[in-house]
């Protein structure tokens, strides 16, 4: 079981990001957009450098749902490897078996 604090400092950066999202995405078209001036695109990075560290969506970390595990996580059902072997072990995942051949 990871510790509390990384699993809520790892919530913390989901909400802020999600909080952030559609300022951060504004900023970063003007950035890139060819056709607005140099200064203003300028600007437009200098204000995107002002947002939190934290808002930005790659500082989100996958982690399992069950245990918080940071490392060995599958996307599709946002559970670490050991979790999920578990639960399919038990029966509790609709379609997965074990394997054998």
């Amino acid at each position: 079981m990871a510790k509390k604090s990384s699993v809520e400092r790892n919530e913390k950066r989901a909400r802020l990001a999600k909080r952030f999202a559609a300022k951060r995405a504004r900023l970063k078209a003007v950035t890139k957009d060819q056709s607005i001036s140099v200064e203003e695109r300028f600007e437009a990075q200098l204000k995107l450098a002002q947002l939190p560290r934290n808002s930005a969506l790659n500082r989100v970390r996958l982690r399992c749902g069950i245990t918080g595990r940071p490392r060995g996580n599958y996307r599709k059902f946002k559970l670490s490897r050991i979790a999920l072997r578990d639960l399919a072990s038990r029966g509790e995942i609709p379609g997965m078996v074990k394997s054998s051949w």
